[in-house]
């Protein structure tokens, strides 16, 4: 039995919550759980979690916060444009404290995919490799989970809009990144890793139409459109400029070819099979037709 003790950070976030459930249906193990608001965590305290407050932004709250962890779940904060300092003080906090191997939530070809997030995972991963600790990067595609949302509102206006061209993406759902990422926390192996986590296959934007046009009964067309254009129509939806440049990076790493990358990862990582993008949507059928 491997006795290591396991971390995850940003305990409380979407992601973080999908991983320790996952942990907690399998065998008794020693988990810490950090997060800003432990509160939000009580339900595992009482489930046998250790939760401990950890801010990244606060550099000395991180290294009591990851002591006694052997192998720790890095999973990337949410705030885009500023997350190499937090996660700078995440990886010296881990040193520190004597973790052995970091799993890091990381991005499809973060040295050259146009996603305007690529970068700060490739700094990242640059400062692991250069801790001298062991490291799994977990190069989590796009989550399907995104997609619900624009769905719904392009069955609202009648159609699908986007800049990708006929470029794929291997969209995988966040509970599969949370296998993925549980399995490789867990794990024993000690050998340095880089990994995509993908869905089983890549779709494109007209793809994506067609399933969605199958499920409402009714055509949705996919249109293309340039990038200012499709960026001005995201504006004038609602979103604000950065997000705007945020969706269309992504389209565009589509369309260059750097997210339609297809592995087995998640099976190989947890022994589960991650979920087409046809039974997820239809799964959330209702959620995207309301």
């Amino acid at each position: 039995m491997n006795t290591e003790t396991l971390l995850v950070t940003g305990a409380s976030g979407h992601l973080g919550k999908l991983v320790l459930d996952i942990l907690l249906k399998g065998p008794k193990r020693n988990i810490i759980a950090t997060t800003r608001n432990p509160e939000k965590l009580a339900d595992y305290a009482k489930r046998g979690v250790t939760v401990r407050a950890a801010d990244f932004n606060d550099a000395s709250s991180l290294v009591e916060a990851f002591k006694g962890a052997d192998r720790l779940l890095l999973i990337s904060t949410d705030a885009i444009g500023s997350r190499i300092a937090q996660h700078k003080n995440a990886v010296e906090a881990a040193k520190k404290a004597g973790v052995k191997h970091i799993i890091y939530t990381s991005y499809p070809h973060p040295d050259k995919a146009p996603a305007a997030v690529a970068p700060e995972h490739f700094e990242t991963e640059k400062m692991i490799q250069a801790s001298g600790l062991g490291y799994t990067f977990l190069r989590n595609n796009l989550y399907a989970d995104n997609l619900l949302p624009a769905i719904a509102t392009a069955i609202s206006m009648g159609a699908f809009a986007g800049t990708a061209g006929k470029g794929k993406t291997a969209y995988v759902t966040r509970e599969d990144c949370a296998y993925a990422a549980a399995g490789a926390l867990s794990a024993s192996y000690t050998q340095n890793t880089v990994t995509d986590v993908t869905g089983p296959r890549a779709v494109s934007y007209e793809d994506i139409a067609g399933i969605v046009s199958e499920l409402a009964g009714r055509s949705l067309p996919y249109i293309d459109m340039p990038e200012t254009e499709f960026k001005q129509a995201l504006m004038k939806s609602g979103l604000p400029e950065a997000w705007a440049d945020l969706f269309v990076s992504f389209d565009v790493t589509a369309k260059q070819g750097y997210a339609d990358h297809v592995t087995n990862a998640v099976l190989e990582l947890s022994g589960h099979a991650p979920k087409d993008i046809k039974d997820f949507l239809r799964e959330n059928r209702q959620s995207i037709l309301k």
